[in-house]
């Protein structure tokens, strides 16, 4: 079930959902706005040219107030926001229309587990023609909750727990089994 403005209000006072810095503007009537924060990441070349998904990617990251996105470029953003979801909540990260409309794609894995803690790191494409102004503060998606029907037995404390700033791919910690 998503949970309304009503619920996420009484959660947030509760302390039992915890987002910070929050102003009650941001409560909408079925999610809560998210801002952009003030680091950029993009991907180092390589004198490869490949990113080989079972090493360590490197990454150039900046800390600014604002960020020219390019025509056909590609960053790592962070939400100002600091969340921490309880383990019986689980949410979902989607752009503003509005922002969508001029190219600007707010891409993110999509899902927020049960019992994350951290800002929620926004992977951007500009697809518009043109360049895009970013700036730390506007909003740039909401972030929509939703209670299960009970709690993960398992509640997320994977690699991006914690995470502050925008975090790079991890993926290289992951221990596949091989056949």
């Amino acid at each position: 079930m998503i949970l309304s403005d009503k619920t996420i209000q009484e959660m947030l006072a509760a302390g039992t959902l915890k987002i910070d810095p929050m102003t009650r503007e941001q409560v909408q009537p079925a999610s809560v706005d998210i801002r952009l924060g003030n680091t950029f990441s993009i991907v180092e070349d390589s004198s490869s040219g490949i990113i080989a998904l079972d090493s360590e990617i490197r990454y150039k990251t900046i800390t600014s107030e604002s960020y020219v996105l390019l025509p056909n470029q590609f960053v790592l953003a962070t939400t100002m926001e600091y969340f921490v979801l309880p383990d019986d909540v689980t949410a979902f990260v989607e752009g503003r229309s509005s922002l969508g409309r001029l190219g600007l794609f707010i891409q993110n894995a999509g899902w927020v587990d049960p019992g994350f803690q951290g800002e929620i790191t926004l992977e951007l494409y500009n697809a518009n023609r043109c360049a895009i102004e970013l700036k730390a503060g506007r909003r740039v998606g909401q972030l929509v909750f939703a209670r299960m029907d009970g709690a993960a037995l398992h509640p997320y404390r994977g690699k991006y727990q914690g995470q502050q700033g925008a975090t790079g791919s991890r993926i290289f910690l992951d221990h596949e089994v091989k056949v």
